[in-house]
């Protein structure tokens, strides 16, 4: 039965490949991202996440009736119940890490799997990451590499942000944008074999 990662991402795709896995076809779920207002961060990461796998799965469908598995998740940047935005420009990437500097936050990533007989499980990881303090030069060295644009919470832990981390409490993975220990668990235990 294939496997179809609902995600373009090509952080999830390697993150897969680490764990000997290979989807057999990506396709990304278009979708509003926009949170419901009041919505928390780990609701809002398992919408969506849900969200990607049932829009990918519905479609897929279409011309493969016996279905597939179909693999979405969302990963979530989170200041107590703040959601931090994925910046598409410099200025909110330079906001996001002034709010995280020196501080704790929460990365969460939620994981749905729809699987072919149209059952849908969830997982929710949640890892607690604190920065060090940052000087104003720091940040604008990091906001002029334009790593941090499109990522949650502006930054990239498995680039220059992870000179920022002083304690990590949880998967580095979930950080980097999915969780392998629970999504193999969330595959092999639902029938997935590839």
């Amino acid at each position: 039965m294939a496997l179809i990662l609902a995600s373009e991402s090509p952080r999830r795709k390697a993150l897969l490949a680490q764990a000997g896995i290979t989807p057999d076809l990506i396709r990304a779920a278009s979708l509003d991202e926009t949170p419901v207002k009041d919505e928390l961060p780990r609701v809002y990461a398992l919408r969506l996440a849900a969200e990607k796998a049932e829009s990918v799965a519905a479609k897929y469908r279409e011309s493969h009736p016996d279905g597939a598995f179909v693999l979405g998740a969302d990963t979530v940047v989170a200041a107590g119940r703040r959601i931090l935005p994925k910046p598409e420009e410099n200025d909110g990437v330079r906001a996001c890490l002034k709010l995280l500097a020196g501080r704790q936050h929460q990365v969460m990533t939620a994981v749905a799997l729809m699987t072919p007989d149209g059952t849908l499980r969830t997982r929710l990881v949640v890892t607690r990451v604190a920065f060090r303090r940052l000087t104003a030069a720091e940040i604008e060295k990091y906001v002029d590499c334009r790593e941090g644009l499109g990522k949650a919470g502006g930054y990239a832990i498995q680039g220059r942000a992870e000179v920022f981390v002083s304690r990590l409490n949880g998967s580095y993975s979930n950080v980097v944008g999915l969780p392998l220990c629970e999504t193999v668990q969330l595959l092999r235990g639902n029938g997935y074999a590839g």
